[in-house]
């Protein structure tokens, strides 16, 4: 599996756009957009990407939630690539299916599971796949580094579910990855909210 952080442009407050590949860019690999932003800077550089011969740019997007610093471009970018929409909330317009906790999507090369994760919106969903340990998680706020908030139960049940996995990296909605003792932030984050 390739992820290929698509760049923006920095003059548009935008969420992070993920391009997930296979490694080989087969045919029966689906390429995967993970949220689709606010920034038009996204078309010029998707249109450059080498991304498999015979195959569509993108043939699917997968939507984090409905914020519109993540959804923004679908228009355009449905119009322009022709993917089937993914997305957890029924009331997104252009969205193709929608999302149920616990289901299986294929990404890329990948078999990713739906996590749903309700705290930053009603909508949230986080994407793991176990093999590499890659966990997408839009906006969710993850890494708690305080014990001073309050969390539904949903979220504290969400935590509890994403910490008993072997997650190795965390792609965020907004900044750099986490790739590196990924398993003790998780574990001391839980503790922050009660979970443990």
């Amino acid at each position: 599996m390739k992820i290929i952080s698509v760049q923006v442009s920095g003059r548009i407050y935008s969420s992070n756009v993920y391009l997930v590949l296979g490694d080989w860019n087969r045919i029966e690999d689906i390429n995967t957009l993970v949220d689709v932003g606010s920034d038009p800077a996204i078309l010029n550089q998707l249109d450059e990407m080498h991304t498999g011969v015979g195959k569509k740019k993108v043939e699917q997007v997968v939507l984090t939630h409905s914020h519109s610093d993540h959804t923004a471009m679908l228009p355009l970018i449905r119009e322009r690539y022709k993917p089937t929409v993914f997305a957890f909330s029924p009331y997104l317009d252009g969205v193709d299916h929608v999302l149920k906790h616990g289901q299986r999507l294929q990404m890329g090369d990948r078999e990713f599971e739906v996590i749903y994760t309700p705290g930053h919106s009603d909508d949230s969903i986080s994407l793991f796949n176990e093999e590499d340990g890659a966990l997408f998680v839009g906006d969710t706020t993850i890494i708690i580094h305080s014990q001073d908030g309050s969390y539904e139960d949903g979220f504290i049940q969400a935590m509890q579910n994403i910490c008993h996995r072997n997650v190795k990296k965390i792609y965020f909605g907004h900044g750099e990855p986490i790739c590196q003792g990924v398993q003790s932030l998780l574990a001391a984050s839980l503790a922050n909210i009660g979970g443990v």
